[in-house]
């Protein structure tokens, strides 16, 4: 087997590190802590919901070194796909990278109308008197603009990528800036009796919901494992650009979040009527520089919101491509623009679902929409990923590594814990919405489509299994391996 690198298929590298990086970060912090901080108030119950977001953190770093090797060793155009497509095709044939793309089609896309939710939720401070209707007409719109603006090359992406970073930055700092001005320590650091109490089985409760709440703001820490094969030397690239924005948020979260309970009083956080439960981050600035200060940042925090929404189709929209071109999903996704060499059918339809995602939270409400797309991507991303880690280590020695993880497997079992924690409570922490059922009957239907799918493609189970290692530098093993 040829050492070099297999095909990018068509894509050209021309992201670094600085705009991987910031393509990263502006996915991780858009809009999600202006608007989780009340909700991991309201699962915490006081201000030791600091705790949520570095739970979430721990969880984001183990996964993301995960990330940092695989998309490494495999810097293709997918993301996961890839990774699990190499780990389990000795076994299942090519069920899990399906499975994952099937998946991934519905949790991305609900993952970026939770940014546009909490955009028209930030809108209503500048417009206090806006409908739900104008308000999901507005969604609709910022929808449709994302999509028009991806829809060209990516060389002028990362133009406008770096610029909503730069935006994104100045937004947060901004409000930390203005909670330091009027920080009161007797505010964010006074906590209800038995707040820590770990026999309460209520905190552990509460505990989850926040790690789960914790994690969702972390989310897009590996945006650009999905574009690998359009990253400049992604051995180096892919995991500096991962661990770099999990550290650099996660110091940005925590100010924030010590900033805003030192400003605003928890309890305001947890009235529905009150605008610090909607719109924290613009009541931190009116009550420390005025109301036009306020608007000026909730306009920054807008901005922030669409960048993190236009980073997470860019990448997401690229995960159908691969697993098309390689026959593991509908062949049409399969297809690049053919003149800016992005994939058409990938952006469309993930556009298309995130405005159906973006309906449905606007009419629910955004823990339980964050709830369900956290448990439909648990586990066939985010626990059939850890077990690829492993897998690919035994299976595929020969693998070039220029990034290996820390400290293995420590950080693989703390994410197995992490991920297992969010699933296991789910339903607890959503009573009467039953994410734990509804992520099932998502996987097992996507079993059904498999079954469908690979009777017309006549492979594996109804033709034979094809092992395809084009990203092994090693020698081709002469006998099959073991099953996984």
């Amino acid at each position: 087997m040829s050492g070099s690198p297999p095909p990018t298929g068509g894509f050209v590298r021309r992201v670094g590190l600085f705009q991987a990086t910031a393509i990263n970060m502006s996915q991780m912090c858009g809009i999600g802590p202006f608007v989780t901080i009340p909700l991991m108030v309201a699962a915490f119950g006081g201000p030791q919901a600091i705790m949520g977001f570095v739970a979430g953190a721990v969880l984001a770093l183990a996964d993301g070194l995960i990330w940092a090797e695989l998309g490494a060793a495999m810097p293709g155009s997918g993301g996961s796909y890839v990774y699990l497509r190499q780990a389990f095709q000795y076994r299942s044939g090519r069920l899990m990278p399906f499975l994952f793309v099937w998946t991934a089609m519905l949790f991305i896309p609900l993952i970026m109308s939770t940014g546009v939710v909490g955009f028209v939720q930030y809108l209503g401070y500048l417009a206090p008197d806006m409908g739900r209707t104008t308000g999901d007409l507005i969604g609709l719109g910022v929808i449709v603009l994302v999509v028009v603006l991806l829809w060209r090359g990516v060389e002028h992406i990362a133009r406008i990528t770096a610029v909503m970073w730069a935006v994104m930055i100045t937004s947060v700092l901004l409000v930390i800036v203005a909670a330091a001005t009027d920080f009161s320590a007797h505010l964010a650091f006074t906590y209800p009796a038995h707040a820590f109490q770990l026999t309460n089985s209520h905190f552990w409760v509460g505990f989850a919901a926040g790690l789960t709440i914790g994690i969702y703001d972390y989310l897009g820490y590996n945006t650009t494992a999905y574009m690998g094969a359009e990253i400049k030397d992604p051995g180096r690239t892919l995991p500096r650009s991962i661990i770099f924005s999990i550290l650099g948020i996660m110091a940005i979260y925590l100010l924030l979040q010590i900033g805003t309970l030192g400003v605003v009083d928890w309890h305001r956080m947890s009235d529905p009527g009150d605008i610090a439960s909607t719109s924290v981050a613009s009541a931190v600035l009116e009550e420390t520089w005025g109301k036009g200060a306020a608007d000026t940042v909730t306009v920054l925090i807008l901005i922030t919101a669409f960048a993190s929404v236009f980073t997470g189709l860019l990448g997401g929209s690229r995960v159908p491509y691969d697993a098309a071109r390689e026959r593991v999903f509908f062949r049409p996704y399969a297809k690049l623009h053919p003149r800016h060499r992005f994939p058409m059918l990938g952006l469309a339809t993930m556009g298309v679902i995130t405005a159906i995602g973006f309906l449905i939270g606007r009419h629910t409400d955004l823990a339980t929409l964050i709830q369900l797309l956290t448990t439909v991507m648990v586990i066939v991303q985010a626990l059939a990923q850890i077990v690829a880690l492993s897998v690919l280590r035994r299976r595929q020695p020969g693998l070039r590594r220029p990034y290996r993880m820390w400290l293995y497997p420590v950080p693989s079992l703390v994410a197995l814990i992490g991920w297992l924690t969010i699933y296991g409570y789910a339903d607890k922490n959503s009573p009467g919405r039953h994410p734990i059922e509804w992520s099932l009957a998502w996987l097992a239907l996507g079993c059904v489509a498999f079954v469908v799918w690979a009777r017309l493609e006549k492979v594996w189970p109804f033709g034979p299994k094809e092992v395809s290692e084009e990203y092994l530098t090693g020698p081709v093993p002469d006998v099959e391996p073991a099953a996984t």
